[in-house]
């Protein structure tokens, strides 16, 4: 693993914001991207190293068979996601094949960023720790698991089951929230939300200038 001084003089002052499935992270991100905050997001690097004809896709392929392909030879997402939340062994072997790969992707963008810090989206931060242990700040958005099944129910249109199985696939919530040097509840309003976010864009600011 390339050294943490050596990362951190290679790119700017990084956040990385987790939180549990349905927590609200892409809320967050949002409002951080709309004060021209740079947001990279591990989902969306997670679908560039699976493209159609790369090492990555091949791999998925070759573990988990051709089945999980759509007709047009993309990846079928919900096809894969039923095989790994049902078969503890399987999904380790995708995020043998997924993880070390979205960290490249992530830091490589990171180094291109120009701003004076960017914000990395990464929901299964805490399950990969330390891998990211280059972060100079971590944000964890937090909700009761409750109302994050609701929220998964409501926005995913899955059965309970899966949706258990989701929840249950995650590091818990203390474990969680003691990563975190930051957290934002997100139980209220999104008007209470966005001007959280604004209090932390400001000191994220300060704290990116001065080291």
């Amino acid at each position: 693993m390339v050294e943490r001084s050596a990362l951190a003089a290679s790119r700017p002052w990084a956040v990385g914001l987790t939180g549990g499935v349905a927590a609200g992270k892409s809320t967050v991100a949002a409002a951080f991207a709309a004060l021209d905050v740079p947001v990279l997001d591990a989902d969306h690097a997670a679908r560039e190293v699976l493209t159609p004809g790369s090492a990555g896709l091949d791999a998925v392929i070759e573990r988990f068979g051709a089945d999980v392909l759509r007709g047009d030879g993309s990846l079928d997402r919900a096809a894969l996601r039923r095989q790994v939340f049902a078969d503890a062994e399987a999904r380790r072997a995708l995020e043998a094949i997924v993880h070390p790969r979205v960290r490249i992707w992530l830091h490589e963008h990171l180094r291109a960023v120009d701003a004076p810090y960017a914000l990395l989206a990464i929901p299964l931060l805490r399950e990969t720790w330390p891998a990211y242990d280059w972060l100079d700040r971590v944000l964890v958005v937090d909700a009761p698991e409750a109302l994050q099944r609701a929220r998964l129910l409501l926005r995913d249109g899955i059965d309970a089951a899966l949706a258990e199985a989701m929840l249950a696939a995650q590091a818990d919530r203390s474990t969680r929230l003691a990563l975190a040097h930051d957290v934002l509840d997100n139980r209220g309003t999104r008007a209470d939300l966005r001007a959280r976010v604004a209090a932390l864009h400001v000191d994220y600011l300060h704290r990116a200038a001065a080291r």
